[in-house]
């Protein structure tokens, strides 16, 4: 749940759990058929926060999703084609989908059983899967997405907006629009094809490849997203958006779908959208993707800003400080995706140090003052500071806290002071090349600072300031 704008206040996780676990209201007959001593894919990953998260037994490597939204009604039908494969022997699987009603599900174009146990839908193919086959899961469904409410109180999924909807997915909220494995562990490539009413426009991820009218005045918009994706970072926005195409100094296409009652207020913060991708390549390696952009939407549309991939999603004009923090998302969460949960620090430690450096860059206070003045007077500003360490988050609940962005970035700062600035950005950049299109966890990141500066001793760093309790000892 890596919110940049938090703007709602934490509540109990129960509202998740009840998501992921209530009885579907447009669910369908058991039609699995069942068998004793089958082999079927774990209904969870085992995630430490979201235990019933993704799937096992898969790895999906890409999703084709045909859809058609009617905002009157909020009436969404479409058809998710699921190619993956089976990593282990399987009978049966599962695909995370809250809500819609599911008509027909083929593998392999035959007709396959399935049932729906809450979040979960059941398959069962016309045969087994072996371990190491490729296969294909066609899902036809329609009805009205959900919001979700997350653990922390916050809202995602399908969000009806004043003039359409936007899909916002972190940490589960994707399972609200298409069925998947809805886990960051588990990347794909995507096609996404939306039908909307005359005057509408639909974003995603990626390039648009097309838009095509119909006679009827409805709209098809294609959007393809070659490189992997996260489906937490994956976004559909619907609404009549005013859209600029444009392209960096060196040639990036640049695609902004901005609400028609934020444009002027965002006009110039957008337009140095340029000059931060240039400076986030100086500061942490090549871009990672083949476009940029960012949706702006309403304020009381959307509570905060998320990563979506290539084009972030902000809650109204944001300011250059969260524009910085979301295009660094985009090297630290996008292309290096945490493994779990747990390791939401990587993600926003690295991001909210991105706006350290930036205003170091732009001659505002040096990232030392930074961590100095939050170290000395922090607690003022962030009373939840030192309640957890950041790579212990204290339950799903506060794995979006203060302790995951600012502490994460202390510990990141922690790092830099130990081994200097030319080691710090080998680090940073190497780091990012090194995970590009992947996923790792802390472990992952631990053992890659001390293998770039091996005569460095970060036993304290560790200790004290990534897994430490309270606050650490001045350093």
């Amino acid at each position: 749940m890596s919110r940049s704008v938090r703007l709602v206040p934490a509540m109990a996780a129960a509202a998740l759990l009840l998501a992921l676990t209530a009885c579907d209201d447009e669910g369908a007959p058991d039609t699995s058929g069942a068998r004793a001593g089958d082999v079927s894919g774990a209904p969870g990953v085992g995630d430490p926060y979201f235990p019933k998260a993704g799937n096992g037994g898969y790895d999906v490597s890409h999703y084709g999703l045909t859809l058609a939204y009617t905002p009157d009604g909020n009436r969404l039908t479409g058809t998710a084609v699921v190619t993956a494969r089976a990593t282990e022997d399987l009978a049966a699987f599962d695909l995370d989908l809250a809500g819609m009603k599911v008509e027909v599900v083929t593998v392999g174009g035959d007709t396959a059983g399935f049932r729906r146990d809450g979040s979960e839908l059941i398959v069962r193919p016309p045969g087994a899967l072996s371990a190491g086959e490729t296969f294909e899961v066609r899902v036809r469904y329609s009805g009205s997405p959900r919001t979700i409410t997350d653990p922390d109180g916050s809202k995602e999924g399908w969000l009806r907006t004043a003039d359409g909807a936007l899909a916002l997915g972190e940490p589960t909220g994707s399972m609200a629009w298409f069925p998947g494995n809805h886990h960051p562990s588990d990347k794909a490539s995507y096609d996404v094809a939306v039908t909307v009413p005359k005057g509408l426009t639909a974003v995603s991820n990626g390039e648009l490849r097309s838009a095509r009218t119909a006679d009827d005045g409805r709209t098809t918009f294609t959007w393809h997203t070659a490189e992997p994706m996260a489906s937490y970072v994956a976004t559909l926005a619907i609404g009549r958006y005013t859209v600029t195409r444009s392209a960096t100094g060196g040639g990036l296409p640049v695609y902004v779908a901005v609400d028609p009652s934020q444009v002027t207020a965002s006009r110039e913060v957008l337009a140095r959208l340029p000059e931060v991708m240039e400076w986030a390549e100086d500061n942490f390696g090549p871009y990672p993707f083949s476009s940029t952009g960012a949706i702006v939407d309403r304020p009381e549309d959307v509570e905060y800003a998320l990563e979506t991939q290539n084009r972030p999603v902000y809650p109204g004009a944001p300011d250059t400080a969260t524009l910085v923090h979301e295009t660094a998302h985009q090297w630290f969460g996008d292309s290096v995706t945490p493994k779990s949960w747990q390791d939401m620090w990587l993600n926003e430690g690295l991001a909210t140090y991105a706006e350290w450096l930036w205003a170091e860059d732009e001659g505002g206070a040096t990232a030392e003052e930074t961590f100095t003045e939050l170290y000395d007077h922090g607690e003022e500003e962030y009373e939840d500071l030192w309640a957890f360490p950041p790579a212990k988050p204290t339950s799903a609940a506060h794995v979006s806290d203060t302790p995951v962005y600012q502490r994460g970035a202390m510990v990141i700062h922690r790092i830099r002071q130990a081994v200097g600035d030319d080691t710090f950005y080998d680090i940073v950049q190497g780091w990012a090349a090194a995970h590009r299109h992947g996923g790792a966890d802390t472990d992952d990141f631990t053992a890659f600072v001390e293998k770039q500066a091996p005569d460095e001793d970060f036993d304290e760093i560790w200790a004290d300031w990534l897994y430490g309790e309270g606050k650490p000892a001045r350093p």
